[in-house]
C-alpha cells in the first residue's frame, strides 16, 4: 500500500502533531499550506492527502519544517509525494507540465534548444572532455547558468576565477543535461529516474575526480540522490573556499561596499553550508560585511526552489520582503550563490523599487572583480 509505504519511509507516525512545521513554513503568509495537518489526516486516515487546490504547488522545499522539527522529519517530502500523484493524474499547473515537458524534450526547464545550451561559452575556448579522460576538475555549469543571461554572467566569472588559478577544468558543453534537481521537487518522480540514468551514463564515460556546481540545487541533488556517483562533487562556495585555504585564490583588488549575505535554502538548511560564503567575502579587502537578522539557518527563502521559478503564487514574494531587510541594515550589496536566489533578488528590486539603493550580485562575480 503506498500509503503506508509514506508512512514507513518518511517515519511520519513519529509526528507530534506540534505544528512547528506549519508555524515555520513561509509560504503561509500567502497561502494557507498547512502540513502538520496533511500528516495528521494521513495517520489518521491511512490514505494519501490528495488535495489539489493551488497551494500544494506552493511549497518551495526549502526545508525549514525539516530543519526546525523536534523529531527530524521531513514534512516537504510528503508534500512531493502528494504532488507525484498529482502528476501521474494530470493535475498539475500548466507552467510546470511545460517545465517538464521541456526537460524531456531538451534536457532544461526552460524551453531552449538543446544545440544553445554552451552558446554562453562560445567565445571562452572552453575544453570538452574526450571518452575515458582523467578529468581533474568537471564544471558542471547547470541550466539556469547556461540559458539564463543574467546568470550566465556568474558562469563566465566562475571560468575566469579557475583561469586565474590555473585550473585545467572541462566542462560537458551540449551534452550537460538537467541535474533533476527541480523535477524531483515538482513530484515528477519517473522523469527525474530517466535524468539520473542519463546523466550516470554521461559521467561514467570519463574519470572525474571532482565536479563543482555553479547552483545549490544540483550540488544538492547530485550529493543526496545519485547513488552510484564516485566522485566528490561540491558547490563553488566550498571549492573557493577550500582554495583561499590552500592560498591559490588571492584577491588583488578592493571591493569598497557594505555588504550582505543571502544564504540560498538548498546550500544553508539542506547542507549546513553558511561559514564558506562568509568567509570568502570577509576575506575580500574594503568589503564591510553585515548580517541580516535572519541568516543562516534562519534564512528567508527566495521563493525559487520547488518548481517556484515556474509557478508564482499572488501577494507580496518574500524576495520583496529580504531586500527591505537588506536595505534596513544599510547594505548597498546584497550578495547570494545560487542562481534563483540571484534571479529573484533582483526582480524584487525592480518590484520594490530600489534600484537606486540596493544591487544584487553574486559571489563569484565579486571574486572575479578581485582576483
Amino acid at each position: 500500500m503506498a500509503e503506508q509505504e509514506i508512512l514507513q519511509r518518511l517515519n511520519l507516525l513519529a509526528c507530534m502533531q506540534c505544528g512547528i512545521c506549519s508555524g515555520s513554513c513561509p509560504i503561509t503568509v500567502k497561502a494557507p499550506l498547512n502540513v502538520r495537518r496533511i500528516i495528521r489526516e494521513l495517520v489518521l486516515t491511512r490514505k494519501l492527502p490528495k488535495h489539489k487546490e493551488e497551494y500544494i504547488w506552493g511549497c518551495t522545499t526549502c526545508s525549514t519544517c525539516e530543519v526546525r522539527c523536534p523529531r527530524e522529519l521531513k514534512p516537504y517530502e510528503l508534500l512531493i509525494d502528494i504532488r507525484n500523484w498529482l502528476v501521474e493524474e494530470g493535475e498539475i499547473p500548466v507552467n510546470l507540465r511545460d517545465a517538464l515537458e521541456s526537460v524531456y524534450k531538451h534536457g532544461n526547464p526552460w524551453g531552449r534548444a538543446r544545440s544553445k545550451r554552451s552558446e554562453w561559452a562560445e567565445e571562452l575556448n572552453l575544453k570538452q572532455p574526450t571518452q575515458g579522460e582523467k578529468i581533474s576538475l568537471l564544471y558542471f555549469v547547470g541550466c539556469a547558468p547556461a540559458y539564463d543571461s543574467r546568470v550566465q554572467e556568474v558562469a563566465k566569472a566562475l571560468v575566469k576565477i579557475f583561469g586565474k588559478m590555473g585550473e585545467d577544468f572541462r566542462f560537458l558543453g551540449n551534452d550537460e543535461t538537467c541535474c533533476g534537481s527541480e523535477i524531483y521537487s515538482m513530484g515528477e518522480k519517473g522523469l527525474f529516474e530517466w535524468l539520473v540514468e542519463e546523466n550516470q551514463n554521461l559521467f561514467n564515460k570519463y574519470d572525474i575526480d571532482l565536479m563543482v556546481t555553479t547552483s545549490p540545487h544540483c550540488y544538492n541533488i547530485f550529493k543526496t540522490r545519485y547513488p552510484e556517483i564516485k566522485f566528490e562533487v561540491q558547490h563553488y562556495t566550498q571549492y573557493l573556499c577550500n582554495q583561499l585555504e590552500k592560498g591559490k585564490l588571492k584577491f588583488q583588488e578592493k571591493f569598497e561596499a557594505t555588504v550582505t549575505y543571502h544564504d540560498p535554502c538548498f546550500l544553508g538548511k539542506r547542507n549546513n553550508i553558511f561559514e564558506e560564503p562568509r568567509k570568502i567575502l570577509e576575506t575580500i579587502p574594503g568589503i564591510k560585511f553585515v548580517e541580516m537578522l535572519r541568516n543562516k539557518a534562519q534564512s528567508l527563502c527566495c521563493e525559487g526552489g520547488g518548481g517556484r521559478m515556474w509557478y508564482d503564487l499572488p501577494g507580496e514574494r518574500l524576495a520583496e520582503a529580504r531586500i527591505m531587510e537588506a536595505e534596513h541594515i544599510g547594505a548597498e550589496i546584497i550578495v547570494t550563490s545560487c542562481p534563483f536566489c540571484l534571479i529573484n533578488l533582483e526582480d524584487a528590486v525592480k518590484t520594490t523599487g530600489k534600484e537606486e539603493k540596493i544591487k544584487v550580485m553574486d559571489l563569484a562575480e565579486i571574486v572575479a572583480q578581485t582576483i
